[in-house]
Order: C-alpha cells, then sequence, then structure tokens
C-alpha cells in the first residue's frame, strides 16, 4: 500500500476550540446573554452542557433557564450580536493548527471546516485560518440537524466526494464527537472545557501540535 493511498481521504475540523481560541468568547456570550433575560447563575455546568451546540441549542436552552419569554430567534440574534462585538478583534489561532493545515495541505489532504457557528461570522475566522486550506466548509445553519446528530460531518463528506469512515475528524466537544463519530469518522479529540475519553475509534490528544500527517495516517488505518 503506498503512502497516498494510506493517508485520510479528508480531514473534518470544528472550528470553535478546535482550530480557533473562540470558547472563552461563546462563554462569556452565553453568560452575558442569561444574565440580560433573567439567569444571574450561569454555571460551569451550563457551560458544558452548550458546549459544541448549535446557537438555536443553546438559545433553547438559555430561554428554558431563565424562564424568558423572548422567542428563541430573538436570543439567537442576541448571542450573534454579542459574540460578533468580541470577534471584532479577531481571535488567536490554536498552537499547531496553522502547522497542521500547512503540513495537510502540502500533501494535498483535502480539508473541511464543520461548524456549529452560523455563516455570517465565518468570515473573520477564515482570514485568521487561511480560507484555502478549506475545500468545503459546512456552518450551523447550513444544516437542518445540529452536532451532535451527524449531519454535518455528513455533508461536509458528501461536499467532498469522500467517505466519512475513511476520514478523521478534529474536534474538542462532547457534541462535535459524537456528530463525528455517529458519521462513521476517525475522532481526534482536543478537550478542552469538557472532558472526553477515549474509546474505539477515538483518540484524545492535548493540543494539535500532538497531530503530525504521519500520525494520523496510523490512526485512519489503525
Amino acid at each position: 500500500m503506498t503512502v497516498e493511498q494510506q493517508l485520510p481521504q479528508a480531514v473534518l475540523f470544528d472550528m470553535d476550540g478546535t482550530l480557533i481560541d473562540t470558547e472563552p468568547l461563546w462563554i462569556a456570550t452565553e453568560a452575558e446573554v442569561a444574565a440580560e433575560l433573567g439567569c444571574t447563575t450561569w454555571t460551569v455546568e451550563d457551560q458544558r452542557r452548550c458546549l459544541g451546540s448549535s446557537a438555536a441549542m443553546v438559545a433553547s436552552y438559555i430561554a428554558e433557564r431563565s424562564g424568558t419569554s423572548v422567542p428563541q430567534s430573538e436570543i439567537v440574534t442576541m448571542l450573534y450580536t454579542s459574540v460578533a462585538r468580541r470577534m471584532a478583534d479577531s481571535p488567536p489561532v490554536q498552537p499547531g493548527a496553522k502547522e497542521l493545515l500547512s503540513e495537510l495541505d502540502a500533501l494535498g489532504v483535502p480539508m473541511a471546516l464543520v461548524t456549529s457557528t452560523y455563516r455570517s461570522l465565518l468570515g473573520t475566522a477564515l482570514r485568521g485560518l487561511g480560507e484555502h486550506y478549506f475545500a468545503a466548509t459546512v456552518a450551523g445553519d447550513e444544516v437542518s440537524q445540529a452536532k451532535p446528530h451527524p449531519e454535518p460531518y455528513l455533508t461536509a463528506a458528501r461536499l467532498l466526494g469522500v467517505d466519512p469512515r475513511r476520514c478523521v475528524a478534529v474536534e474538542d466537544s462532547p457534541a462535535g464527537v459524537a456528530a463525528a463519530q455517529a458519521a462513521g469518522c476517525v475522532v481526534v479529540a482536543v478537550p478542552h472545557v469538557a472532558p472526553i475519553e477515549e474509546a474505539e475509534r477515538r483518540y484524545v490528544v492535548s493540543s494539535l501540535t500532538e497531530i503530525s500527517v504521519d500520525w494520523l495516517r496510523q490512526v485512519v488505518n489503525s
């Protein structure tokens, strides 16, 4: 088997918390919006429940926690207005992200960005990462079922024309890991806020700096 045949057919990346350090922005935004709607006891457990979820799911959870009658669509608008303000200065790229993207690109491995973030916020993030790295991007408002449903990852694989079972997905949240595994991908988890355990076809690392193309070749063929 040649080296080229052993490579993953594609690598599918989550964005928030995985490639870009936006999780602190979302955590602050969720607490701010919840407080505005009357919930002043936003906890670490609340943060974990929202981690990796779509804006609609977060809005629904905030509505439940606060007991507000404000429509979910309005809460989504509040969330995106707040996080857009915080993203005016591009959030930092995670250590090892640019190096991994460059290494995969040099070997011609297709990449996709699979995020729960809506399309309207992707411009700033993609400019910081390098939009040219991604042959496809799937935003949270472009699928009917958000993570942890497999649809986002299945959509990315379809757009790239690859078999999800021969792809590696890189994620940082339990919801994202569940979505990628349900789609059949090999998963590499880089947990930050919520713990993630190793399992069959699921590998856990502490940083993207631990991931190389040679290592990805091994895990996708194990």
